[in-house]
Formats: C-alpha cells, structure tokens, sequence
C-alpha cells in the first residue's frame, strides 16, 4: 500500500521534522504529554501514547535507518473531528522499505529484553496502519480516542500565557 491508496490527506495541526537521533526523544515526549492534557486526556493515557510513538520512532532510528543519525523523520498530529474525536499521529521518514507483511511483534513466550515495539504501539492504539511512501520509505498512522469530552483549550481562547 503507498500513501495514495488511503483517504484524502489531512493537514496536520503540528507537523515537525527531525533527525534521526535519540537525543530528541525527550523533547519529542514533552511536547506530545503537553499536546494531549490539551486534548482533555489523562496522565495515564498521555503516558501510553508517549510511549507508542517512542516506540515508533526508536523503530524507524533502529530498523530503518541502521541507527544512521542523518536520516529525516517526519511526526505530524492532527486532531481529527469525523465521525469521532480521535487523534491521528503519523511517523514518516525515506528510510528502506520494510516487508508489510513482516512487521509484527515477536513472540511474547520468548522472554528477552527487546522486540515489542510493534506489540507496544498494537496494544495502545486505536488503529495502526504500515505503508510504503512513494520515492521511498515507510509511513505508520496511529489513531486514539480522544473521548466524549476533550478539552478545546485552544479553541476557547485559553494559553499558557
């Protein structure tokens, strides 16, 4: 599947491109935890999608770029209003192309450290969806529930300032 098969394409609401160094992952973390209290959610589930775009990302630093620090990725967010709230977050970058069809988690009875990023990021989100980008690389869409009531800080005028 490539990006054009899918849905019209939406602009994202943050759209931030980075290396691919670890280093930034902190940052990354803070400013998605900020981005979803915003979004009316809960310490315990901003921890958990902190955690699968982590996830995410350490995989494409990992596996797609061979821990290379020049390698781009892309993180867009983007609060969706369809027949639901939700909040769509994509992980892209021009890394190689992974097989689709072997992206899955290892076994969980085979007790090691490592190897469950791809259960991590299955177990928390909503829907997730591996595709190839056309001129290459691989683009991974995460969806979460944003619930009933989701703070609209910013459309209400509210700032930190």
């Amino acid at each position: 599947m490539t990006d054009t098969d899918h849905k019209p394409e939406v602009t994202p609401d943050i759209d931030l491109e980075f290396f691919s160094r670890p280093i930034y992952l902190g940052a990354i973390r803070r400013l998605l935890d900020s981005l979803c209290e915003r979004m009316g959610l809960d310490h315990h589930q901003s921890a958990r999608i902190c955690l699968a775009v982590d996830e995410a990302i350490c995989n494409v630093i990992r596996h797609g770029y061979d821990n290379s620090p020049d390698g781009r990725i892309t993180l867009q967010l983007t609060r969706l209003e369809e027949e639901k709230s939700e909040l769509l977050i994509e992980v892209l970058d021009r890394a190689k192309h992974a097989d689709l069809d072997t992206i899955r988690s290892r076994n969980l009875d085979d007790v090691r450290p490592g190897g469950l990023g791809v259960h991590i990021i299955n177990e928390i989100m909503e829907t997730v969806e591996y595709s190839h980008r056309d001129g290459g690389g691989m683009k991974l869409s995460m969806r979460y529930p944003l619930g009933h009531n989701p703070k609209n800080t910013i459309e209400n005028g509210d700032s930190d300032e």
